[in-house]
């Protein structure tokens, strides 16, 4: 389908080219047919007007007889003259008028097709990568699900090998002490709960692979169907751009002339006139789409392909990826919802800048009107020397109408295409979470605890060694982390929570916020084990480390020769280059560089939700990783840095050397937590990590007002009780406020846990002496409310 797609492409340009050719010898035709039609008429007046002076001398010699007689003969060469001038002004109005038009008709037109063309290309190319990012999810998908049987072939074996070890020792147990038979079964305990581990998690990240493929797969169709079934008809529109109403204007023109000297051809004119107005050029467009529909017809959906046998052929919002699946349709919503405000207003622009710039195009004074055309006979040659300024002036005003209407056509296109895209997935993730919804609510589910896994801090470092600000050749050599700790963690979080983020790694994080995270690396703990911490704030982090690296990521004596690769036309040519000079690295600086850039990589893939392309990203890590000795000119140079640092997104896979060329980690895709830093706890809450009773129903009091940003969320003010049933995710709660059901933020409510006493309570507010806190108690009832504000965040609530 793929193979067939481009070849539709190409000859879909093929045609809209010919098209072009086919309009402008039109033109070219008329033209001719015009001018030498302008020098017929030109010399039949001439051969009138020599007539005309010749029998008017003739009467002046002979004698006046005959009145009535000389009436007629007076009147017959008065209209004679007459006749002569009409002719003379039609020729005029062919060679001259009518010709200039149909040239600057010509040139219209070559100058709006390859406008056209240029948006066509754009969209074609906005396809291409479509079908790209489609075809690398599914081989990520196809990867993450061998990887998945593998898993699952191992277990089995594994149990085979605990079967037969069973056997074998209930045959030899009367000869082994009780010692050896217990230290083997705890061998094959550990070597079994190893391979259920790796299962669970080749599992994840199958799903997870599977669920971008799917959305990609969505979203390729939408694209598709949005390009064959509107684009490519808007494309055609802006081909024919004026043309039709061109020929129209030209024609009554000529025809408002032959009007008044041809009387007696009038059925024929009539005919060429109903032609003249039956130009349509909506039909036009549809006649060509019809002509040509193999080209222009809808192309084949791509089909969901599942590998070697896998069941699941539909997003799955399973407990695991629930958290993830209503984040990311949360912020499709608002990015949906803010692209199709766009899309609106672009499209009222598009609509007035048409109007107007067709006013400009057929209000010229070289189109005169038929009552004109007469008047204009009589005027000497050098008569329109104001309306040849006027003409000129309003050609100026047209081409920049032009240049700005075409800029809002490639707005429209874009925004109208991404708008189909960002509803593809909205609509599929909003099915996938109903569905889970519905499961969910099933009564014979809701009392089976599940078994997550929660991430639990990194082992503090056992080396001294500052890891901001410093060497990092000299930190990977002292630690042995071929992946410094900040950059692993930081990527690994956002991966997890923020590649869907809108303006991930742009907008600024809390200041604050980014000292404590990168206070905690320094102390050798990794404040990111959970996901409590602010996205914004973590990026900032990410981007804080490469810039205060000195020297910086990329060696200062490379600086200069990477930048002269940005002057390389082709991009296989200057990947190449940069290849090149970038092998010439360190080692562990190659081993960070591709893990750091096939991270950039993989965010950009969801521009359409963060809003965060290859440039953007550029802007944001260019000035870190990139410095020269010479700071004077980093602001000169800034433009050529952001260029060689999105060439290195895109073409990462071929600059940096793969695994097998250069052992070392690599960056995956869909990462889950890591295993050796997680524990299982069951999400109903009968673990030890969560401090709640054992009934089924738990109590919390609201810390402060919320508002629902969906109908699956609950709102409640300040002090409402509410009634919690069961663990969603780690930030989100199933319960109930007044009697109505739905979800309930974590951050917002305290749990209650028994009734503390007032001085046990002041003993939980006790902070920092050196931190600022406002304490506010009231007191209803018997009950005392008392809740604290430290640092902008509220941190404790008893009642």
């Amino acid at each position: 389908t793929a193979v067939l797609f481009m070849i539709c492409l190409a000859q879909l340009v093929k045609i809209l080219d010919s098209q072009v050719e086919v309009k402008q010898q039109q033109l070219s035709d008329l033209s001719e047919f015009l001018r030498r039609r302008g020098d017929i008429e030109a010399e039949y007046a001439r051969a009138l007007d020599k007539l005309t002076e010749r029998f008017t001398h003739k009467t002046k010699k002979k004698e006046q007889w005959g009145q009535s007689v000389c009436q007629v003969w007076s009147v017959l060469l008065t209209q004679t003259r007459l006749e002569s001038r009409e002719h003379a002004a039609l020729g005029d109005t062919c060679c001259n008028t009518l010709t200039q038009r149909l040239t600057y008709s010509t040139e219209d037109t070559h100058r709006l097709h390859k406008k056209s063309k240029e948006v066509g290309i754009q969209m074609q190319d906005e396809l291409l990568k479509v079908t790209t990012e489609l075809q690398t999810a599914l081989k990520t998908y196809n990867q993450y699900h061998t990887d998945c049987l593998i898993a699952e072939g191992k277990l089995k074996e594994a149990e085979r090998l605990e079967e037969r070890h069973t056997g074998k020792s209930a045959e030899l147990g009367l000869g082994q002490s009780g010692g050896q038979r217990r230290s083997s079964v705890k061998k094959m305990e550990r070597l079994m709960e190893k391979r259920h581990g790796r299962v669970q998690e080749t599992q994840l990240k199958c799903t997870k692979a599977r669920n971008d493929y799917l959305l990609n797969l969505s979203a390729a169709n939408a694209a598709m169907n949005k390009y064959y079934l509107q684009d490519v008809s808007t494309l055609i529109d802006c081909c024919d751009l004026g043309f039709h109403l061109s020929m129209e204007r030209v024609m009554k023109c000529y025809l408002a002339s032959r009007w008044r000297i041809q009387k007696t051809e009038e059925t024929g004119l009539k005919q060429l006139e109903a032609a003249v107005t039956s130009l349509d050029q909506g039909g036009d467009r549809d006649a060509l789409l019809q002509q040509h529909d193999s080209a222009f017809c809808l192309p084949f959906r791509f089909n969901y392909h599942p590998h070697e046998g896998d069941q699941v052929c539909e997003v799955s919002a399973e407990s695991q990826v629930r958290y993830e699946l209503e984040t990311r349709f949360q912020q499709l919503q608002s990015r949906l919802a803010a692209v199709t405000l766009e899309t609106e207003e672009v499209s009222k622009t598009l609509k007035a800048t048409l109007t107007a710039l067709l006013d400009n195009m057929f209000e010229s004074d070289c189109n005169p009107s038929p009552d004109v055309s007469s008047s204009l006979s009589h005027e000497p040659p050098g008569g329109n020397t104001a309306q040849k300024l006027t003409l000129a002036k309003r050609r100026a005003n047209q081409q920049e109408t032009e240049t700005y209407y075409f800029t809002k056509v490639k707005e429209f296109l874009t925004s109208s295409s991404l708008t189909s895209k960002l509803q593809a997935k909205h609509d599929l993730l909003q099915d996938a979470i109903q569905k889970a919804e519905a499961v969910d609510s099933d009564p014979s589910r809701m009392q089976c605890a599940r078994s997550v896994r929660v991430r639990k801090s990194r082992p503090v470092s056992q080396f001294c060694h500052t890891l901001f600000t410093t060497d990092i050749i000299s930190y990977i050599q002292s630690s042995g982390q071929q992946i410094p700790v900040v950059v692993e963690s930081c990527i690994r979080f956002i991966n997890l929570h923020g590649l869907h983020h809108e303006g991930i790694f742009r907008v600024p994080g809390s200041q604050r916020e980014v000292n404590l995270i990168r206070d905690a690396f320094e102390r050798g703990d990794d404040p990111l084990s959970d996901s409590e911490c602010d996205l914004d704030s973590v990026a900032g982090v990410l981007k804080l480390y490469f810039r205060g690296l000195e020297p910086p990521l990329f060696p200062y004596d490379s600086y200069s020769q990477l930048l002269e690769c940005v002057q390389i036309e082709g991009e296989t040519e200057k990947a190449a280059q940069i290849k090149a000079i970038v092998s010439t690295f360190p080692r562990p600086l190659l081993i960070v560089m591709r893990y750091l850039f096939a991270f950039l990589n993989h965010v950009s893939q969801y521009s359409d939700e963060n809003m965060m392309q290859p440039y953007n990203l550029a802007v944001c890590f260019g000035p870190s990783l990139l410095r020269g000795l010479d700071s004077d000119d980093a602001v000169a140079r800034q433009p050529q840095v952001n260029d060689l640092v999105k060439t290195m997104i895109l073409q990462h896979d071929i600059i940096f050397p793969s695994q097998s060329e250069q052992p070392g980690p690599v960056y995956e895709k869909h990462m889950t937590l890591e295993q050796e830093y997680c524990e299982p706890i069951t999400e109903e809450g009968d673990g030890e990590s969560e401090h709640l009773p054992s009934e089924d129903e738990w109590e919390a009091v609201a810390m402060f007002d919320y508002v629902a940003r969906s109908p699956a969320e609950l709102s409640f003010k300040l002090g409402d009780l509410l009634i919690l049933h069961s663990k969603a995710s780690c930030d989100w709660w199933r319960g109930e406020v007044g009697g109505v059901k739905g979800l309930i933020p974590h951050k917002y409510i305290s749990v209650l846990d028994g009734l503390p006493t007032y001085q046990s309570a002041l003993q939980h507010l006790s902070l920092s002496r050196t931190q600022p806190c406002i304490l506010m108690a009231a007191i209803h009832g018997d009950n005392l409310l008392i809740s604290t504000s430290y640092s902008k965040r509220l941190t404790i609530f008893l009642c």
